[in-house]
């Protein structure tokens, strides 16, 4: 039986239209016993969404809808899947107060939430991470290095554990080394570890738990998990809870990467 903790929805406007019930469907064809819906939560009102497409996460006007879209389906699949109500939640640098406002008014409705970052601040600009090869060699650019993008990503890793986003902030991490998207055309000379293990002792001790991502397994300069499986074993060894998320943002992407995870490293 398969747990999926990070799986999005129709309403992400980068994914594809595939209904609730065909990822439900799907999921009990898969032998999941539990999904948790994440999509991507509703932007800061004064942010703007710096991917090309502005194409990042949900609006804010469908919220109300996707909520009640999952409580009427929790309900009526109750028998068959535990699903859990979630939103993946982005921390931006600048904008904890919005995010601790809008967590304040939407986390008591979610039953799973993930905390992650997209957005990497320079100087007065943001840029989305991981949008494309071609935008992230445009980020170096800006940046004045690549590893200035990697200095950056964990240092706002570092700044999300640590901020205070309210009793609703998220305990879980979601792909915390999603900056490797593109490492196959922009390898990193000193390697993920120098970044990675000081980050598992700090999520160690603030008691964070960490999404162990299988999509990066499909994306063709990746083709690795995040975190990779060597890192979910120093997670493991540091007793870092580590849950399975496919990341599909269609219903044929479940369980993508999940057969080439280290499993016994998996809490659920």
């Amino acid at each position: 039986m398969i747990i999926d903790k990070h799986v999005h929805t129709p309403y992400c406007p980068h994914g594809s239209t595939d209904s609730f019930e065909l990822y439900i469907e799907q999921a009990l064809s898969l032998h999941y016993s539990e999904i948790s819906f994440t999509e991507h939560a509703p932007l800061p009102k004064n942010f703007v969404d710096p991917a090309p497409d502005k194409d990042s996460a949900m609006d804010i006007s469908n919220l109300a809808s996707y909520l009640q879209e999952l409580t009427n389906l929790k309900s009526y699949y109750r028998n068959a899947l535990k699903i859990n109500i979630g939103l993946e939640i982005d921390y931006i640098e600048g904008f904890e107060h919005e995010t601790k406002e809008f967590l304040n008014e939407y986390g008591p409705y979610l039953d799973d939430s993930i905390l992650s970052v997209h957005f990497l601040k320079n100087k007065d600009s943001y840029f989305c991470m991981d949008f494309s090869e071609e935008e992230f060699d445009r980020m170096i650019g800006h940046f004045g290095s690549l590893e200035q993008i990697y200095n950056t990503y964990f240092a706002t890793l570092y700044k999300s554990i640590n901020s205070d986003l309210g009793p609703f902030k998220p305990k879980r991490l979601g792909h915390i080394t999603l900056v490797e998207k593109f490492k196959h055309r922009f390898p990193h000379a000193i390697g993920i570890d120098h970044y990675v293990i000081p980050l598992l002792d700090e999520i160690a001790k603030k008691g964070y738990e960490l999404d162990y991502n299988g999509a990066g397994f499909v994306k063709p300069l990746c083709k690795d998990s995040y975190p990779p499986s060597h890192i979910a074993l120093e997670a493991f060894k540091r007793k870092i809870p580590l849950h399975y998320g496919s990341d599909a943002h269609s219903a044929k992407g479940l369980a993508q990467g999940y057969n080439r995870l280290e499993k016994a490293t998996l809490n659920d």
